[in-house]
């Protein structure tokens, strides 16, 4: 998750050179007024509202170590579905409580706060009641396995369901292509299930959370969990053969937990579009390839604020490939492994929204 971290005070810079730190320096922002301790490195902004306004939109998360009614203020205006928004924490200036304020289950800010917390040493603070109640709430399950929740009233329907003691099945429909995949996670979680088919699992007389490619199944009793599309953003140097490619792809996906079953299209810049260990790649995964002008890589790294270099810059016209690439292919995404580096080849992930 590519992270804006906003701090107004010394002792807040300093939580924020630690977060970034520890979590990853590839993926974290820090945001600073202009003039405010000139000697550290950050992204300035002249006003808060107009610099959260942008970051909303580009990055997966925000977090403020301030008041939580200066966040609350900010974000206010942007708020537009659970499904979409991205994760908000607000933090004190010394991080010793981390709070989860927005997106906990579907953005994954729970699960950042949790990270974020054990990285400050601080406490973090979970608030959505299933959390509070050891729960496995679906919506959260769903951000953890590459799943999208619809349609979106069922996800209050089971979590109350839950929260009452009442019990929720969970059932993965026969014809998923990626079936393996997700019963094998549903095993690992101590998660019973059930396979069905899709009619089967519309004729439930039960609450059932049901993995499937299907998302027009429509019930009371039924929430069904989709796979998001997951992009794979690659550039490599010439010549670089397809065996070295799929080891870095495959290193790539199991970072986030996934494997390459899940990969639905590889993207790059137009100048490999006929880079044969690509090609033979995307072939021997029997996905799309896709390859972009700079003039739409440039896009997506100003819409996303996507960091540069001079050096592809020169190369090809735009300054970032993998990422740009990735984002792309989808109306809109969240970015679950920064652009990585792998022996001669480059790679970024991303979830489609």
């Amino acid at each position: 998750m590519r992270c804006a971290v906003f701090a107004a005070t010394r002792r807040g810079v300093e939580s924020a050179i630690r977060l970034k730190k520890g979590i990853s320096p590839d993926v974290v922002d820090i945001f600073l007024k202009d003039g405010r301790e000139p000697e550290i490195s950050a992204k300035r902004f002249s006003n808060l509202a107009d610099a959260v306004a942008e970051a909303f939109l580009q990055y997966d998360a925000l977090i403020f170590f301030m008041a939580a009614g200066i966040a609350v203020r900010m974000i206010a205006p942007h708020l537009q579905s659970k499904l979409t928004d991205p994760a908000v924490l607000v933090a004190d200036e010394g991080g010793r409580h981390v709070v989860s304020l927005l997106s906990g289950h579907v953005g994954g800010g729970n699960a950042l706060t949790l990270r974020v917390a054990d990285c400050l040493g601080g406490t973090p603070v979970l608030t959505t009641a299933t959390d509070v109640n050891d729960l496995t709430a679906p919506d959260a399950l769903a951000a953890e396995l590459g799943l999208r929740p619809v349609p979106k009233p069922r996800i209050q329907t089971m979590n109350g369901a839950l929260l009452e003691g009442k019990n929720v099945s969970y059932a993965v429909d026969e014809a998923l292509l990626r079936r393996d995949f997700f019963e094998a996670a549903l095993s690992k979680r101590g998660i019973p299930f059930a396979c069905m088919s899709a009619s089967e699992a519309s004729a439930a007389k039960e609450l059932t959370v049901f993995i499937t490619e299907d998302a027009s199944l429509r019930s009371e009793r039924l929430l069904c969990l989709v796979p998001r599309r997951l992009i794979a953003g690659m550039g490599c140097r010439r010549g670089v053969p397809k065996e070295t490619l799929k080891n870095a792809l495959s290193e790539a996906v199991a970072q986030i937990g996934q494997e390459l079953s899940a990969v639905s299209i590889i993207a790059s810049a137009a100048v490999k579009k006929d880079e044969a260990g690509l090609l033979a790649l995307a072939a021997e995964l029997g996905v799309e390839a896709r390859f972009f002008e700079s003039e739409d890589l440039q896009q997506k790294i100003e819409a996303y604020g996507l960091e540069e270099s001079n050096f592809v810059r020169r190369q090809i016209g735009a300054g970032n490939v993998c990422e740009a690439a990735a984002l792309c292919c989808v109306q809109d995404g969240r970015i679950a492994l920064a652009k990585t580096k792998w022996e001669k080849a480059t790679v970024a992930l991303v979830w489609e929204k």
